[in-house]
């Protein structure tokens, strides 16, 4: 679901963030996730069309909820064979289900978690999965879930339209998964809300570092998650997480928009109220709860933010911390980032020795990469391969305040 894409448009950021509820009214009402999708979509464009011109309604949602309801039934009426499937369709659903509520109704209900769930169904790969749900819920585009995953466009869109495939074929139904099946689901989900999360701290494309749409979206979700399962140590450690990166959000950039590194940031501008949530957070699930790659990954992140300057920072205590979480997650974005810990704790030259074991792996080629090897470089001395090394990073950068940053940096380097 491609959905609207502007940011800067109001009737375009309200549609952003209503999508993903009509969406999940209809496949609750209906099931039928592929045709709900595509009638969401109707509805959604038609609202781009229609209420810039006329004004948005007064209970946008039922609006909305009201025509794709309506572009859902002339889909199933429209089918090849009419009959049949209108005559199943009308078998399988309470008649009352069939007519779309008014435009006024009240909207109380949120179908965003079990909209979640069903994006993770067992049926799908998890790779499908997580692509499905970062499209359904979180209202990316191909593109966007692509670069998430470090694959062409095309590959993912393929992948996506299998995945409803799949759904539809598993019989899949719009309800909390059994507690068997809870666990592996979880998982799934909670890695989606990461990937959604980290894309809207860091937009991979566009001509804004961030779209607070997707991390308050994400916010939002891993809250009730957190909520309704308390018990689960890594949805607390995820919570804590987000808590403790957005809380930086306001220094991210300066005045023009351009990327503020964490060590230049004017820390006066954290959110102090998020840093202790996450904090008490953190410190409450490490006391209680076996520890998993999300707790760590709050830590480090708590260890960050609660040092009061960059100066202040204890990066050994990070080192040690990316240490465990490496054992406990093995990727090579964890290595790139121990890399930057395991220079400022024992020199450039250890950090960009280490980098040298990922410039074969997944990462090679990638500007985030190309960026931290410039960075050391830089601190290495070596002003002129750290000029051309951020050059580079800046020509496979997607985001344009990424690649506005790092151009600056080899201007600095270079001059």
């Amino acid at each position: 679901m491609e959905g609207p894409r502007g940011a800067d448009d109001p009737v375009e950021e309200l549609l952003r963030s209503l999508a993903s509820r009509v969406l999940g009214s209809l496949v609750r009402r209906y099931g039928d996730f592929a045709r709900c999708e595509d009638a969401t979509q109707e509805a959604l464009i038609a609202a781009a069309g229609t209420w810039p011109r006329d004004g948005v309604p007064a209970r946008p949602l039922g609006w909305l909820v009201t025509v794709a309801a309506n572009r859902y039934i002339d889909q199933v009426r429209a089918d090849g064979a009419r009959e049949r499937r209108e005559r199943a369709v009308h078998d399988a659903t309470p008649r009352d289900a069939l007519v779309a509520p008014p435009p006024d109704a009240e909207e109380t209900r949120d179908d965003l978690l079990e909209l979640l769930f069903l994006c993770c169904h067992p049926a799908l790969t998890p790779a499908s999965q997580m692509a499905l749900t970062l499209r359904a819920v979180a209202g990316l585009t191909t593109g966007e879930v692509a670069a998430s995953f470090l694959v062409p466009e095309k590959t993912m869109g393929q992948r996506i339209s299998r995945a409803k495939q799949r759904l539809r074929e598993a019989g899949a139904r719009f309800e909390a998964p059994a507690e068997p099946e809870r666990g592996p689901r979880l998982r799934v989900v909670l890695h989606v809300l990461y990937l959604m999360f980290n894309e809207g701290y860091s937009a991979s494309t566009g001509s804004h570092l961030r779209r607070p749409d997707l991390t308050r979206q994400a916010l939002h979700l891993v809250r009730r998650l957190h909520a309704r399962l308390p018990e689960s140590g890594e949805t607390a450690g995820l919570l804590a997480l987000m808590l403790l990166t957005e809380a930086r959000g306001a220094a991210r950039t300066g005045p023009d928009g351009v990327l503020v590194p964490l060590a230049e940031q004017d820390r006066s501008l954290w959110d102090a109220a998020a840093v202790a949530e996450g904090s008490a957070l953190v410190a409450r699930t490490l006391a209680t709860r076996p520890l998993g790659p999300y707790q760590v990954q709050a830590a480090i992140a708590a260890v960050h933010d609660e040092a009061p300057s960059a100066e202040a920072t204890d990066w050994r205590q990070i080192l040690g911390l990316y240490e465990v979480l490496e054992r406990l997650e093995p990727n090579p974005v964890t290595t790139l980032n121990r890399a930057v810990a395991l220079a400022m704790v024992r020199g450039p030259r250890a950090g960009l020795a280490l980098l040298e074991e990922l410039e074969s792996g997944m990462l090679a080629g990638h500007h985030r990469l190309l960026a931290v090897r410039a960075h050391l470089l830089d601190r290495d001395g070596r002003s002129a391969e750290a000029a051309e090394a951020y050059r580079e990073a800046a020509r496979l950068a997607g985001s344009r305040p990424e690649q506005r940053f790092l151009l600056g940096r080899a201007a600095r380097c270079a001059g």
